[in-house]
């Protein structure tokens, strides 16, 4: 088995200090995180996550499963760090962290799911938007995207990062959108979620339709160590939208498993 190859940055922040890797949402990259690594890096070594056929991680040749998917990246963690890792990710990098919690638990101190969900969608919708998106490319994604990644104030206080983002969408390969959205069609964890033995918290934002507040409850509901924390004034992409906020509520998660 070949698993897809993702890129992992070299750790900045505090020399010694346990990893935190973090991770991004489809059609986008890193960047949605790029006003919380400060606060992060006081305290912590931070690593950014790229997914396969984003940004510098090269466009799969074949398919993979969401599990393969999440091996790549924990082979790429073990890398870096041995054991007592942070991860937070958002949407598919939110359902990364409860995979990654399933199958490398060891590796793990606490994982974020932020504005995901145990289930996102199924297998018909992802295989949908991966043809659309081979057919018409991932332009056709940044209208719609546009109205359901921002909450109502978000690009206005953020005008320039939410425009780099779309921006991102649109320069996202193709054939990378859709490898990973078709992966994406094969992750569903809502009857293994007893199973999670790692810390989780679970992070929705106020306006998010893609994982609204009741998919952080199924999380919560079905995790044994779990809690919810809603990000008012955030919709689909919370570190972007309200960074300070997802900032404070990281570290006080992180600090908790860490005690």
């Amino acid at each position: 088995m070949t698993l897809p190859e993702v890129r992992l940055t070299e750790p900045v922040g505090r020399s010694g200090a346990p990893l935190v890797v973090l991770g991004h949402s489809i059609g986008t990259g890193p960047l949605i995180w790029e006003q919380v690594i400060p606060p992060l890096a006081a305290e912590y070594r931070v690593a950014l996550l790229t997914l396969p056929g984003h940004g510098s991680a090269p466009v799969p040749a074949d398919g993979f499963t969401f599990a393969e998917l999440a091996d790549a990246v924990a082979e790429g963690i073990r890398g870096i760090a041995e054991s007592h890792v942070r991860y937070a990710g958002v949407s598919i990098g939110g359902a990364l962290a409860l995979e990654l919690a399933l199958r490398h638990p060891d590796l793990f101190d606490g994982v974020a799911a932020i504005a995901s969900a145990a289930q996102l969608g199924g297998s018909d919708h992802w295989n949908e938007r991966a043809a659309l998106v081979r057919s018409q490319s991932t332009s056709v994604l940044v209208g719609p995207s546009s109205r359901v990644w921002f909450g109502p104030n978000s690009v206005a206080n953020q005008p320039d990062l939410s425009g780099r983002i779309l921006h991102a969408l649109q320069d996202t390969p193709d054939e990378g959108y859709a490898r990973c959205a078709e992966a994406l069609g094969t992750f569903d964890v809502r009857d293994r979620l007893g199973e999670i033995r790692v810390p989780v918290l679970a992070m929705g934002g106020e306006f998010d339709t893609v994982g609204p507040e009741e998919a952080q409850d199924e999380i919560v509901a079905g995790v044994p160590h779990g809690r919810k924390v809603m990000i008012a004034d955030a919709a689909h992409q919370p570190p972007a939208e309200q960074p300070e906020a997802v900032a404070r509520e990281l570290l006080a998660f992180f600090a908790e498993v860490e005690r």
